[in-house]
């Protein structure tokens, strides 16, 4: 059987077949053993340490990541020429959900093999990853990023730094100061974003030891403290030409196809939070003890730990979706191509509205989990003792870093209306078929039919109802709705709810057939409290588009609309909760 591969946006638009995706059931023996590596590193030797590395022992931090060098895991992402691994997305993603309980640790190792080593990988010269690559995926050098600056943030062709050619054209002259560069403290190789001339933004390879290079005092940072987070002032810096990165004014793609990575190796690494926390907070609630039994036993507890597991099983289902996605269109790509990396970045461009719904919905489910978790241990949350602690405020970056949530909401959405409208994907004619079945409540292709018929049927009408409101706001605003960020907003928030709905159902739909009864169990009550909860919130987002369009005649017609769209009745909700928390309790981790 011969997998289809889909566009960007295209499940929206779309009935999906689970045999088209990738799921975490579908992992070779190498790539688990990778896992357990990287696992095994991770919690025997990084985490005894992390309590002094999180005083900012940054020489303690680079021996962790010159182990992990060792290991293999600064290479997973380059070239074999070049003597990298170059492995698939699913492995670099499995090893990111590994390193993300590590804290400090984590965000310093995501940095060096992400955004400070994928710019060079995707765009260098041979002659700059032949004296590069080999440094930094041993650890030899480390690496940094440095696109934001003091006044320029989520606009980041806002930067005021510049480059200037120099008389004898041998350099560029660089001036100009970025702001919360991770590794800066100690990294040795800077991937600079300056405008040449003022104008064209371009990316530099620039050396720690180039001289006009400062490095501001660390930041005093809410968490994350044991990364180094400074300010990087350029004055003056003669960068050599051989050190301009890619073409001159191409900067911006360098700066976002690499930011779309980064945003779906955030959602992996969010996932390995989750599932953490999922153990400790199960683990405390065997046990702590009140009223003479375990609190674990109490349903206000139970509650949140049905929380956690579901909140896990959907970042899971996403990631390893697009994992899927982004590896069956690379392996479409000629290697030996001499364009082999411009085709390799627009494949992941493709899916550059996939990377943002992964990394809102996984950084938002965490803000949620570690809440409940913290929560949990009550006032022992609230103290440095327990890991908790820690991973409250650690977990309040990730919804700012590598674009705010917000950005990434405000790009979900225009990505779907930019590809519904201007390529093959049929948003005009979905839109009408969406408004008749708004209007004749034409019966539902799914409805009672076949396994997980319910969610399907749920599926289908909650793309209708997004394609009814995407028609309304059009009709409106027309031309000028890309304009409006509160619908936008609003359209994102349905968007990415949808997509984890339809991962979950289809993971559950292919594996279902396979597993033991007892899988079959934790799938169906996994399945119905993700689906459930996601569902509630687009019902949220739904009503509130209502009243942002609803004329008075008009918006009466769509609240009933969201009734009859929305409409999911699982059975037997609370005891599928309980069940998963008393599943939580009894492996004390993760257990799907």
């Amino acid at each position: 059987m011969t997998e289809k591969i889909c566009n960007g946006c295209e499940n929206m638009f779309a009935e999906m077949d689970c045999e088209d995706i990738f799921t975490p059931e579908d992992f070779t023996d190498e790539q688990r053993q990778i896992s357990e590596t990287t696992e095994q590193f991770v919690m025997n030797e990084v985490m005894p340490m992390l309590h002094d590395i999180e005083t900012q022992d940054f020489d303690l931090l680079q021996k962790a990541l010159l182990k992990g060098g060792e290991l293999g895991l600064l290479m997973l992402d380059v070239p074999e020429e070049y003597g990298g691994l170059e492995l698939d997305k699913a492995t670099s993603m499995l090893v990111a959900e590994k390193v993300g309980p590590a804290g400090s640790f984590g965000v310093s190792y995501m940095a060096q093999t992400g955004i400070g080593t994928l710019p060079l990988v995707y765009y260098g010269s041979s002659e700059q990853k032949e004296r590069y690559l080999d440094k930094l995926m041993t650890g030899e050098m480390m690496a940094a990023y440095c696109l934001t600056e003091p006044g320029s943030g989520s606009d980041a062709l806002g930067a005021r730094s510049t480059a200037i050619l120099s008389e004898d054209g041998q350099h560029y002259i660089l001036n100009g100061t970025k702001q919360f560069i991770t590794n800066a403290g100690f990294a040795d190789l800077f991937t600079v974003f300056a405008k040449i001339d003022a104008i064209h933004f371009t990316g530099f390879l620039i050396e720690r030891s180039f001289a006009g290079v400062e490095i501001g005092p660390e930041e005093k940072k809410m968490g994350i403290k044991g990364s180094s987070t400074c300010q990087l002032i350029f004055n003056n810096v003669k960068v050599p030409v051989a050190n301009l990165l890619g073409d001159v004014g191409q900067g911006h793609k360098i700066a976002f196809n690499v930011l779309n990575v980064g945003r779906f190796k955030l959602a992996a690494l969010c996932g390995g939070i989750l599932k953490y926390a999922l153990s400790e907070g199960a683990r405390y609630a065997n046990m702590r003890k009140q009223f003479n039994v375990p609190i674990g036993s109490f349903g206000a507890i139970k509650e949140k730990l049905a929380t956690t597991v579901a909140a896990s099983f959907s970042c899971e289902s996403m990631v390893y979706r697009l994992a899927g996605l982004l590896d069956r269109k690379i392996a479409t790509i000629d290697k030996s191509r001499s364009d082999y990396y411009t085709q390799y970045q627009k494949a992941i461009e493709e899916y550059a509205a996939e990377c943002a719904i992964s990394k809102v919905f996984c950084s938002e489910s965490v803000a949620t989990v570690l809440d409940e978790v913290l929560q949990i241990h009550g006032g022992y949350g609230f103290i440095s003792e327990y890991p908790i602690e820690r991973m409250y405020r650690d977990e309040r970056v990730q919804r700012i870093y590598e674009g705010t949530n917000e950005i990434n909401r405000l790009l979900v959405a225009g990505a779907f209306l930019r590809n519904g409208f201007n390529r093959d994907l049929p948003l005009e004619r979905a839109m009408e078929a969406a408004s008749e079945f708004f209007v004749q409540r034409n019966s539902d292709p799914y409805e009672k039919s076949g396994l997980f018929a319910e969610e399907k049927s749920l599926l289908h009408r909650l793309k209708m109802l997004l394609l009814v409101l995407v028609k309304r706001g059009w009709k409106i605003h027309n031309n000028t709705l890309q304009d409006e960020q509160e619908l936008l907003l609003v359209m994102a928030d349905i968007i990415i709810q949808i997509f984890a709905i339809e991962s979950v159902v289809m993971r559950s739909e292919k594996i279902y057939q396979g597993v033991s009864s007892a899988k079959k169990d934790d799938l169906k009550a996994v399945m119905k409290v993700c689906t459930f909860s996601a569902n509630e919130k687009i019902i949220q987002a739904a009503r509130r588009a209502s009243f942002y369009l609803g004329e008075h005649e008009k918006l009466q017609d769509l609240l009933g609309g969201i009734q009859y769209f929305s409409g999911y009745h699982p059975q037997a909700l609370l005891e599928s909760r309980r069940y998963l928390a008393e599943r939580a309790l009894e492996n004390e981790k993760y257990f799907f």
